[in-house]
Formats: C-alpha cells, structure tokens, sequence
C-alpha cells in the first residue's frame, strides 16, 4: 500500500478539508424520508492528529441545522456556516493522538452549489442518490472532504420499507420495525469521501453472473420495468470482471454492485465497490457498454489508487478511458490502436490549451482529458511494449492499492519499466499542452479474446 500522504491543501479545493488530521473511521446513521426529503443524522469519526497539535479543526457540512457535538466525549465551541464546521476542543489536542468526533445534524438535503452543477445528495422523484465527485460529500454527512483523506465506513439508513438502500460495501443487515427498515453497510477498504455512494429508491435486485469460488459477487438494483432492457446491456460485465483481473491484478475490493436511477442521469458515477447508472444508460442495444466498463475500471484506478490532489484527475479518468478500449479489443471491437487514431483525430482539431497533469480546476473534466491522459497511456504502451506495459499497469495497481498518488510518482513508476529513458514522451503528453503525435509504429492488436459464451448472452 502507498505510503504517501498529503499535508498541504488541495490544489483545486483549498477551501475543502482540513490536512492537519486524518480520519480512518466512519460511523454514519441516517433517518431519511422521501416525501418530505427529511434527513437526520449522527456520525461518530475516528481520528488521529497531525504533526502539530491541534487548538481547533473544521469538517465539511453543508447548510443543516447542527445538534449536539462532542469530543472526546466533551462539549467544544463550534461554528457552522459557509459549509464549514468549526470545532475549538474543550483541551486542545496533541500531535499524533487519536480523537473522536461525534456530530448530530438534520435538515432538507439539496446538492452542493458547483461550476458542474449540484454535487452529492440528489433528491430522484421517488428516491434519493448521492454522486459527490468532487466536492458533494458535506451535501449530506460531516467529513474531512478531501480525496487523499480515506477512511473506512459503518453506514445504516433508516427509511420507509417499499424502499431499497444501496451503499458500497458489505450489507451486514436489514431490520424492519413497523413500517421502516434500517439498513446497514460496512465498507473496510479505505474510502475517500466522494466516493461513498448511496441510493433510495424502488429497485428489484438481481444477480449479474456466478461469481464461482473466490470470484467477485456482482449485484444489480434496478426498476422492474427496466430489468429485460438491464440484462441484456450488463450481461457482458461478468466477463469485463474477468478481463480486468487479468490485466489490472485481482478486484480491490470485497464485491461489485450497480445501480439504475429511474430516471435520466448526464453521466454514470463511480463510488467505491459501485456504480450509478441513469435509466437513459439502459436501452436494450448494449448502447452504453463502453461506460459500464469506463465505471467498472474505476475500481481499480480512482477508488483503491486514489489521487492525492484533483489536479492529478487525470490518473482515475485516463486509466477508465483506456480500459473502454482494452475491453472493445478484447471483446472483437476496435483496436486500441484504431480508437486511439480516432482520439487523436478528434483531439488534433480542437484547442491544444490543455496540461493533462495540471488542467487546472475548469477543465478537470473537459472531455478532452479523458481522451488525452487515454491517449498518453496507449503511447505508454506502444513504448513499453505489451509485456512491460501491461506488467506496469498491474504492479501500479497493486503497489498502490488502497493508497494515493500523484503524476510524478507514476512517472517514476513507469520508467522502471522501460529499456530507456521515457523522459521526453511522459513530458509531451503529460505536461505540454499541444498535442503529440501517436508514437510510430503501431502496436499489433493483443490476440482475440472474446467472452465465452456463458458472459456475452444477449448479444
């Protein structure tokens, strides 16, 4: 696991979090109506100081009406406005020590006011969703809300019984009391804030694939109505698992489930061991499947190697990017050779005003840099070769798994890799804004390796 740990702010969001501690547990209980879209909550977090004592803290939370607080089981001073909640300890706190925080909130929850629109807690027509990336998380829990800053989670949800709870992690129980039901997850694998997902709503839950001995157990929760549409756009996800544990090492975590929202979302959202879906991602004709497995690869890249500032974005979205085109090759689609031509194509006709590894805060998510930092792995591996680049690509997965990085580290990591020196090539792809050109000659496709029959029913 990386060791590495930031300390100083987030680049993009210096306003988020707070890096003079660290949190590494979460205990979160939610009561939640949908009608009235009413949410109370209490969450305990287990922290451990910095290098520095602490005379006071701040958690990120949005505009709720805050209860009582504790440390340490003791009263402190507080503020809360403006997102941030202020803490003065009753005594302050030495470095290093643990702590533990204790928070009581309720309220309306309504998304996070961004240049993207809203971000986090989503109020659906019948239902709720959180997609938080990459600041919505205070939208409905308190948090240290910075990507770097992971943490495992204890989530229980209480809400009316026709309705379903789906998070991430393990669903260690279900109890209904009258007309409610408490649901509670547990996610161990160290999260980041943005990727704690949950979603309310009417949903039949099916299983994709036999995960057999030691595979991965995949989940769907979806409207009934869309379940014949579903199956045949998902069927090929089993088979994306397998695809991906051969090339990236072996899943990060303990099971996989997907959600589709019963209504239109502008894109799918990963979140850690999940992955939400619009009901406009589901049309009966696998029309969306590049997505699946763009949300499926985040997995490994983005969720267990998670980036230790947003100005490193590059490294979630140009992995996801480059897996939709390992999978269409490997599934008897487009190389990722002629995908990469076609990017290029794409790419060379529009403004060369973007640094991959520094794109600046308005465009983290230019679709360009999907396609860019994409691109710059397929240079990667047309320099490497096959053998060296797909090697690379699952000791980063592994090296890392469960820690942070950043751009430099991995340029670090792929230069071991290499039988001379790269220096020139990471430098025009990663930080130069024009365009290079796509390294000559072209890669031989890997060899055919399409699903057997049993993972692609439906098409």
């Amino acid at each position: 696991m990386s060791g590495q740990r930031t300390t100083a702010s987030d680049s993009y969001f210096p306003a988020s979090g707070d890096p003079r501690y660290r949190v590494h547990r979460y205990e979160i209980a939610l009561d939640y109506r949908p009608g009235p879209n009413r949410l109370a909550g209490t969450a305990r977090l287990s922290a451990i100081v910095g290098r520095a004592q602490l005379t006071e803290f701040a958690l990120d939370l949005a505009a709720f009406k805050v209860g009582r607080i504790q440390v340490n089981g003791r009263a402190p001073h507080y503020t809360h406005r403006g997102g941030k909640l202020r803490i003065r300890p009753a005594k302050p706190l030495s470095a290093g020590v643990a702590f533990t925080v204790e928070v009581q909130w309720s309220g309306n929850p309504k998304p996070v006011r961004s240049p993207w629109g809203g971000l986090g807690w989503e109020e659906l027509a019948d239902g709720a969703l959180v997609a938080s990336q990459p600041v919505g998380a205070p939208s409905w829990y308190p948090c240290n809300d910075r990507p770097a800053d992971k943490a495992s989670y204890l989530l229980s949800v209480n809400t009316p019984s026709p309705y379903a709870v789906v998070a991430g992690g393990r669903l260690l129980t279900r109890t209904t009391k009258a007309s409610t039901t408490t649901w509670v997850y547990e996610q161990t694998a160290p999260t980041s804030s943005y990727l704690v997902g949950l979603s309310i709503g009417m949903y039949q839950t099916v299983l994709l694939g036999d995960p057999g001995l030691g595979g991965v157990p995949q989940s769907a929760h979806v409207p009934a109505h869309l379940l014949p549409k579903f199956s045949r756009d998902f069927a090929r996800q089993p088979a994306m698992m397998r695809l991906f544990e051969e090339l990236f090492g072996p899943y990060p975590l303990g099971e996989y489930s997907v959600v589709v929202a019963d209504e239109d979302l502008d894109v799918p959202v990963e979140a850690q061991g999940l992955a939400l879906f619009g009901a406009n991602h589901v049309d009966g004709v696998r029309g969306s499947e590049r997505l699946i497995a763009h949300e499926l690869a985040h997995q490994w890249f983005g969720n267990s190697v998670t980036i230790a500032d947003w100005r490193h974005i590059w490294l979630n979205e140009g992995f996801a990017k480059y897996a939709e085109w390992l999978w269409s090759e490997r599934s008897g689609g487009r190389t990722a050779q002629e995908l990469a031509l076609a990017a290029h194509r794409l790419l060379a006709a529009q403004p060369q005003d973007l640094v991959l590894a520094d794109p600046g805060r308005k465009l983290m998510f230019d679709d360009r840099l999907y396609q860019r930092g994409g691109l710059a792995l397929h240079a990667i591996r047309c320099a490497l070769g096959d053998g060296a680049f797909f090697r690379m690509v699952r000791d980063w997965a592994g090296v890392n798994r469960h820690g942070v990085v950043t751009t430099a580290g991995f340029a670090a990591h792929v230069a071991r890799y290499a039988a001379e020196p790269l220096d020139g090539l990471l430098a025009s792809w990663l930080h130069e804004p024009s365009l290079p050109p796509l390294p000559a000659p072209p890669i031989p496709a890997r060899p055919g390796n399409p699903p057997t029959s049993g993972g692609s029913s439906g098409g």
